[in-house]
């Protein structure tokens, strides 16, 4: 770091100079951000990506970064002159921390059922250390403001910064994992976008963050990688496979009284695995070998009829025992097929306002716009295209899995009754 004035320099591989004030300064050395340099902002993506080892610390200075990148566009064009400094402070801070309770390994721990990292992360704004330096630079609402940007509930006109169709996190995300990967799928027009950020008076009197329709086409672009990273990095088989694989390893632990729920979000990638195989874990020994379940199943979306509660995305207790029962019949160990059918329905979701060449504010939705934004008119079948049910086992099964996505059709009371039963699932 080079010191300029009240302001430090971090070289960053994707932006170049990250410049930090001095409140990010002091809640950047606290040891709640520190943890973050041992989190990875991809999980377990590095075992089919090398490079992609980069964490959560890089991320957030990222997100930082650009946020104070579009207050320096919107204040050039005088849009900030109705927004109170103490806003902008908030809104930068909620950059820098808007990851400060995330899990070990990306999402998936949330998948497997554990608390939001938003509400951990809201948490931990008021303690320790971490919540002594926000009460030093804003006093003890500080912490509540940020925390509100963080949830997404926050009146602040700023907003949509931080949780929205435009915030700056996905910004960074896209295009810090793209280059990380070394893949060409998160391309972004950062710059144009940035700069056709704007504040939008709304019928009720409340300015919001929306865009220009000069930056129509870079939107596009920023939902268009969106997709690309999810089909080709983040839901990549052998992605999935691993974080499948953690997940039941990790709910096992919890429930063998091995580490708690809590105790989990303050350890680091490293620091959970070697919890995980001290206590004798052979799913997460495999996983540090990279011996990885194979698929015996793998089918797009578009051939899945999910029943309207979604229960394979929303309720892992009940997957964990349709599994295990599969199992059974297939000649496996509980534990060695793991069922995978991630969700993600607000991928390509766009909700916010557009400033018209004429000076009128209209609102882009998932219906689109005519003329303008055709991307969110085609969303659910690029999602359905990037979606994939799979069964991941140890090893070769002694049976088939082509009734798998009639079961998925099933609401979730059914397949209790089927459990219960001892019907056969397969």
């Amino acid at each position: 770091m080079d010191r300029r004035d009240d302001l430090e320099v971090i070289r960053d591989p994707l932006w170049d100079n990250i410049r930090l004030d001095r409140p990010a300064q002091l809640v950047l050395d606290t040891p709640a951000m520190q943890r973050l340099r041992y989190v990875r902002q991809l999980g377990h993506a590095f075992l089919v990506y090398p490079g992609a080892t980069h964490t959560r610390f890089e991320h957030a200075l990222g997100a930082y970064h650009l946020t104070r990148r579009a207050l320096a566009s919107l204040e050039e064009r005088g849009e900030l002159a109705a927004v109170s400094p103490r806003d902008c402070l908030a809104v930068r801070l909620a950059g820098l921390l808007h990851d400060i309770g995330h899990y070990p390994f990306s999402h998936a721990l949330e998948e497997a059922g554990f608390p939001s990292h938003e509400a951990q992360g809201v948490a931990k704004l008021t303690e320790g250390e971490l919540g002594l330096r926000l009460g030093e630079i804003g006093g003890p609402e500080l912490a509540r403001e940020i925390g509100a940007l963080i949830r997404g509930v926050s009146s602040s006109p700023l907003q949509g910064l931080i949780s929205g169709s435009l915030d700056l996190d996905k910004i960074d995300y896209l295009s810090r994992d793209a280059r990380m990967c070394g893949v060409p799928y998160g391309q972004v027009d950062v710059d144009r976008l940035l700069s056709s950020l704007t504040l939008a008076e709304m019928p009720d009197g409340r300015r919001q963050v929306g865009v220009q329709e000069k930056g129509v086409s870079a939107l596009e672009s920023l939902l268009f990688a969106k997709y690309q990273m999810y089909r080709n990095v983040y839901w990549h088989h052998a992605v999935r496979s691993a974080t499948c694989m953690f997940k039941r390893a990790a709910r096992d632990a919890v429930r063998g009284g091995v580490v708690s729920m809590d105790a989990v979000g303050d350890l680091t990638d490293d620091g959970l695995m070697e919890v995980l195989i001290t206590s004798g874990s052979e799913l997460a020994r495999a996983i540090r070998a990279r011996r990885l379940y194979k698929r015996a199943l793998d089918v797009p979306a578009t051939e899945v009829t999910e029943s309207a509660d979604s229960w394979a995305a929303d309720d892992p207790d009940l997957v964990e025992e349709v599994e295990d029962a599969m199992a059974a019949e297939a000649g496996l160990e509980p534990g060695e097929l793991l069922l995978d059918f991630p969700t993600r329905s607000s991928m390509l979701a766009v909700d916010l306002p557009l400033r018209t060449r004429a000076g009128g504010i209209e609102q882009l939705t998932d219906e689109g716009r005519a003329g303008q934004l055709g991307l969110p008119r085609v969303a659910d079948e690029l999602y359905r295209s990037a979606r994939r049910l799979r069964i991941f086992t140890a090893r070769p099964a002694a049976a088939g899995f082509s009734t798998v996505p009639e079961l998925l059709r099933l609401p979730a009371g059914a397949v209790h009754e089927r459990l219960a039963t001892s019907r056969p699932l397969l």
